[in-house]
């Protein structure tokens, strides 16, 4: 896949803000520039910053990227949201997130040229510090509100929104499958979807996929 080197792709942890209705989002046919284009200009805009750490974030599961970070060929985000993160050394961390199309990609093209345009601000002398990207400052995800989150709450939750309240003991052993049926019941996009439980499923989602990375005692 061709993309911006040194860019790494990650799950969405928690989208940042309320997320754009399925339908009103604009369609990609607004931008008729090709994917190289796309990675071309972002790649030039962070350049140009001298961004450090980047992270794209997309609606995938850990399943779905490979091992050197980059997507699988057969994979697809359940959403068009895409999270801009990284690093400059004049600002410090920053975040771009865009769901206003249709498409992942177009939404990736929308923060590039979000880029481009809040460079343009230095041409002409009155900005020298960075502050147009103060809007963008990358903050601290919110600690939940009830404290963390256990494995067991985790477990218990995740059973609970895929159907089948009081087998959490067996989510433990398979919590992916559990997790997905969850997340088509409780996405955004979804017939009846709910923002604030999809959020607190991501949370979930973390709290197992650490559990199940950490070794056998």
């Amino acid at each position: 896949m061709n993309t911006v080197p040194g860019m790494t792709f990650r799950p969405i942890h928690q989208w940042p803000g309320p997320m754009t209705p399925a339908g009103q989002r604009r369609s990609r046919s607004r931008f008729q520039a090709a994917w190289p284009s796309t990675v071309q200009l972002l790649e030039h805009e962070l350049r140009m910053l001298d961004a450090r750490d980047i992270v794209l974030q997309l609606d995938l599961t850990e399943a779905d990227l490979r091992r050197d970070g980059l997507p699988r060929a057969h994979a697809r985000p359940g959403h068009p949201g895409t999270v801009l993160a990284f690093v400059a050394p004049v600002v410090g961390p920053l975040q771009f997130a865009c769901d206003t199309y249709d498409d992942w990609q177009a939404n990736l093209r929308a923060v590039a040229l979000t880029l481009q345009a809040l460079r343009a601000v230095e041409r002409y002398g009155a900005v020298k510090t960075g502050e147009q990207y103060r809007g963008w400052a990358a903050l601290p995800p919110p600690a939940p509100a009830d404290g963390q989150m256990t494995v067991e709450d985790a477990a218990r939750y995740v059973a609970e929104q895929a159907g089948f309240p009081g087998e959490w003991r067996a989510v433990l052993g398979n919590w992916f499958d559990a997790y997905r049926a969850a997340a088509r019941r409780l996405h955004p996009d979804a017939a009846g979807g709910d923002h604030e439980a999809f959020t607190r499923l991501q949370q979930a989602r973390r709290v197992l996929y650490e559990h199940a990375r950490e070794p056998a005692r």
